[in-house]
């Protein structure tokens, strides 16, 4: 009897373990990269230069060129606004001169290449938002602000998705990480969930974002973020 209690344990161990370790590597799905512009972008968006800078120099750390963190951060104003852009970009330049300080020669990177002469803006921005969300974007708001309409398809999806030094699916990693840390936003975030799937980001890889915001920038951002991304996967599933 006193055998069989103790086999029922150590099976009952074993189990919770393995479930734990299933856990565990659930939520690790980002890699070293990816978790690196996660915090980035996060901090970014909050506007928390301290964590921003360590963020930065890990980055660099973990392999990610000088022109794919400069593009994040470029392309964060477009969510963050200006100032947390460019004290993100001022921070960023600084650490660069002080790891060549140090003898520290970091990968710059690519450029990204020349837009297509042969179409106007809209036109281009038009088509980058359509690949980019599966289907043309319309919807009584456009029709009330056209000028908000004609500026995200321009700009935001023409001048900044249209660059073509980061992929899509990192650009929406990037932009679900600051939409999750801003917060009063979850309609958008709600809606780049679904757009980070469509460019091939996996539930695992939006759990370990959700894991990170929890982690790094509040549990309430956390508690938030990981709402709204299980209404987006239950929608998801086949009624």
């Amino acid at each position: 009897m006193k055998t069989s209690v103790i086999l029922l344990l150590l099976i009952a161990c074993v189990t919770v373990s393995l479930h734990a370790q299933s856990t565990v590597k659930t939520i690790q799905k980002l890699d070293q990269k990816q978790e690196s512009i996660v915090i980035i972008s996060a901090f970014t968006a909050k506007g928390h230069m301290p964590g921003l800078e360590k963020a930065l120099n890990d980055g660099l750390d973990a392999g990610l060129t000088v022109s794919e963190i400069k593009e994040v951060l470029v392309q964060l104003y477009a969510y963050a606004g200006f100032p947390r852009s460019l004290n993100a970009l001022g921070s960023f330049m600084n650490l660069l001169k002080e790891r060549k300080g140090k003898g520290i020669n970091d990968n710059p990177g690519t450029e990204p290449s020349a837009k297509p002469t042969n179409i106007d803006k809209l036109q281009f921005g038009t088509q980058m938002q359509t690949r980019l969300v599966g289907q043309p974007v319309k919807g009584e708001l456009y029709e009330f602000a056209p000028a908000i309409d004609q500026f995200l398809k321009e700009h935001l999806f023409g001048d900044i998705f249209g660059r073509d030094n980061l992929d899509w699916k990192t650009r929406e990693l990037a932009t679900i990480s600051a939409l999750a840390s801003l917060g009063g936003v979850e309609n958008q975030l709600r809606s780049h969930f679904g757009v980070g799937m469509y460019n091939g980001l996996t539930e695992a890889e939006l759990q370990g974002v959700v894991a990170i915001i929890s982690s790094n920038v509040g549990t309430r951002e956390g508690e938030i973020a990981s709402g709204v991304l299980n209404t987006v996967l239950q929608n998801r599933k086949p009624q």
